[in-house]
């Protein structure tokens, strides 16, 4: 954006507003509330990412994801995890097919993976082999059958849920495996007003129906706009000095993260606010993203990130508390 004019600038950043209302007026049509949650989709597709949502089961959480896909232009498919489903059920694999003439020929019939948005619904029932294939593909966008690699179409974006309260048949996703999530979103239960709207547009004769509103070369143009967006010197001071704040290595971290902080986040968690916070500022008209940015993306982007030790996970210490207080005393500039 620094090599564009100020009028190309500010044109680019009316089309993306345009285009993040209409997406969301469409989303809206069907999801009740939940708009923190929807723009943080929104954001981790946008970063060219993935997101992890967390919540009880009946939240909607499976229906937001249907619904964000439904109403862009792009290719969609659903995973259920479950502890019995191998690697090759959801990257695909080569069988032996026999031509008109007698010979055989290998011939690779692609998995569900093979998508623009994949809903890996219940990632924690797959089995640690089945979540490696999946993540490796996030991570690589190809996967590889037979020794032979295939290149994930773009964009390609996995939304993941999980129930935090069932442990039994399931398999944490370890933390290295947590940080390739751009985001983690908590799911909160809905307030009266939402339950009645909830009910008045799930019991009545009529459904909701959602269009496309983006297409895929668009998705791909926002993307790139996001790349453009400069951040000034201070605000990508305050992300390092915010991630630095995480790790209780480090002399002038809060006594609180000393005492129950194990692990500070990844330099993946800087990445992750540095673009969180562009594309807040997009969101909002802006053309560069302020530390008010940063501030708002911490928790989605740096919760899974931060380890509890011991002692902070028997005393019941949630990490958006450490984050929290980390924000509170972080001064916007360095001395």
């Amino acid at each position: 954006m620094a090599e564009k004019t100020k009028e190309a600038a500010r044109a680019d950043v009316g089309d993306f507003q345009r285009s993040i209302g209409a997406l969301r007026e469409e989303v809206g049509k069907v999801i009740v509330g939940n708009r923190e949650i929807i723009d943080g989709v929104l954001t981790c597709m946008l970063a060219g990412s993935h997101a992890l949502l967390e919540g009880v089961p009946g939240l909607g959480k499976t229906m937001l994801v249907r619904t964000v896909a439904e109403a862009l232009d792009l290719q969609f498919s659903r995973i259920q995890f479950t502890p019995d489903m191998m690697p090759a059920d959801i990257i695909g694999t080569t069988l032996i097919e026999e031509g008109a003439g007698g010979q055989r020929n290998f011939s690779f019939r692609k998995g569900p993976l093979f998508a623009n948005i994949v809903l890996a619904d219940e990632v924690n029932r797959a089995t640690p082999k089945t979540q490696s294939a999946l993540l490796e593909a996030m991570q690589e966008h190809r996967v590889t059958i037979a020794r032979q690699s295939h290149t994930l179409e773009q964009p390609f974006f996995v939304l993941a849920t999980q129930n935090p309260l069932e442990s039994e048949g399931t398999y944490p996703l370890p933390e290295a495996q947590l940080d390739r999530f751009f985001f983690k979103l908590h799911v909160a239960f809905p307030g009266r007003e939402e339950l009645n709207a909830i009910l008045e547009r799930t019991t009545g004769a009529e459904t909701p129906t959602v269009s496309p509103v983006l297409n895929r070369p668009r998705i791909l143009e926002m993307q790139r706009l996001v790349r453009e967006v400069p951040a000034s010197k201070h605000v990508q001071d305050y992300v390092v000095r915010l991630l630095q704040a995480t790790h209780p290595t480090v002399d002038d971290s809060l006594d609180t993260v000393k005492r129950f902080v194990k692990f500070g986040a990844s330099p993946r968690g800087a990445q992750a606010l540095l673009l969180a916070a562009k594309i807040r500022a997009l969101f909002e008209g802006r053309f560069a993203p302020s530390i008010e940015d940063v501030r708002a993306s911490a928790l989605p982007a740096l919760r899974h990130r931060v380890l509890l030790n011991f002692e902070g996970e028997a005393e019941g210490i949630k990490t958006d508390d450490v984050l929290t207080s980390i924000l509170k005393h972080l001064p916007e500039s360095s001395k």
